[in-house]
């Protein structure tokens, strides 16, 4: 695990999705595409240098809760979201 106050997650419309940094390098996206009022997330990775520190699930959490922030839904595309809805049922409302 990783000591997520290193970790920055924002929406960067530019990269297509929610960015994610860690010490000001880019470790990771969340790619989403907004379809009226759901979000859909199609595809989650992270770079092979910050894998195994729990940074997917840093990433996936901070921008659903930005989504969720917004009111929008929620479309898991990418098998990582949907894993981790299923394990955080609470955390988005599903379209």
């Amino acid at each position: 695990m990783t000591d997520d106050t290193d970790a920055q997650v924002r929406y960067d419309e530019e990269a297509g999705g929610y960015l994610l940094t860690v010490e000001g390098q880019r470790a990771g996206v969340a790619a989403v595409e907004r379809r009226g009022d759901v979000m859909a997330f199609t595809h989650t990775e992270i770079d092979p240098d910050f894998g195994g520190r729990g940074l997917g699930t840093v990433l996936v959490s901070r921008a659903l809760a930005d989504v969720a922030e917004e009111g929008l839904a929620v479309e898991p595309e990418c098998t990582f979201v949907a894993g981790y809805l299923e394990r955080h049922p609470e955390a988005a409302r599903r379209a």
